[in-house]
């Protein structure tokens, strides 16, 4: 069976994000995880493809190990700064340039973007560039709102968006980010769905495990049905905007790092019980 294109991802497909997984975890065992769960594709972050690149790895041997369990490389982590027009600087620079190269070589469907994005006009300007780039080869991009920067909600991130006007441009919407900023349900219902580009699952506790927000959420991340948001009420909410994309589950988690086998089992079957 050959993988699925990245593409044409149906929106009730799931993806193994990055960073459910260890920042540099084998890609080896990252894909069979994801193909052994039921995952049809998986998220790679920029930096570690960049170490594959350096190895040799990140043309052939990906691509075999992706034809062998029929997984597709569907999303790409991460431009920060919103590109390197915007706050990125020299990181965002060389991201973008591997990420067009990823997305090129792979046929990935997904960009993610997060700030901080400075002025609102410039970070509309930014990201519309960036989209502009984004476009030539083949991907949509999601502004994910993170609570720890300036794009702090839903609100803000598709101020930018909208500002920006392109049609490969949406927001991103992490229930851990929602539920532990903002919290805005009413926000999340008026967001159309065409304005959705990218979703990310997972669970938690609603008091924080950590004092800081940052370390907390790549720390105490929980499958979905292992704690206490309200994955059923956001899946409500997505599935009525009509945005129709596949499911990112991303849980980082000191204790699911510890014991990958278990932990991409339960993200995989979590996930599945809402969707069922």
């Amino acid at each position: 069976m050959p993988q699925p294109n990245p593409r044409t991802l149906g929106a009730e497909e799931l993806i193994l994000s990055h960073f459910s997984l260890a920042p540099m975890h084998p890609v080896e065992d990252r894909i069979r995880l994801a193909a052994r769960n039921g995952f049809v594709g998986i998220g790679l972050y920029v930096g570690q493809y960049i170490e594959l690149e350096k190895q040799g790895l990140a043309e052939g041997y990906l691509q075999d190990l992706l034809d062998e369990h029929c997984v597709c490389l569907a999303e790409i982590e991460v431009i920060g700064g919103l590109g390197v027009e915007g706050t990125g600087g020299e990181k965002a620079s060389l991201f973008e340039q591997a990420a067009w190269r990823m997305a090129d070589r792979f046929g990935s469907r997904y960009l993610q973007v997060i700030g901080p994005a400075g002025d609102r006009a410039d970070a509309a300007r930014a990201f519309g560039s960036l989209c502009d780039r984004a476009a030539d080869h083949g991907l949509v991009l999601g502004l994910e709102f993170l609570p720890f920067n300036d794009v702090y909600s839903a609100a803000d991130a598709l101020r930018i968006v909208q500002d920006a006007g392109r049609p490969n441009g949406g927001v991103c919407i992490d229930v851990w980010h929602h539920e532990r900023g903002a919290r805005d349900v009413d926000m999340l219902r008026s967001i159309p769905g065409e304005f959705i580009t990218g979703v990310q699952m997972n669970d938690g506790p609603i008091v924080p495990e950590i004092d800081d927000y940052y370390t907390d959420c790549l720390a105490s991340r929980r499958a979905p049905g292992d704690g206490e948001f309200d994955i059923a009420g956001l899946v409500g909410i997505l599935r009525s905007s009509g945005c129709g994309i596949p499911w990112s589950v991303e849980a980082p988690s000191r204790a699911g790092w510890a014991d990958p086998e278990a932990h991409v089992a339960r993200l995989g079957t979590g996930m599945r019980k809402f969707l069922a």
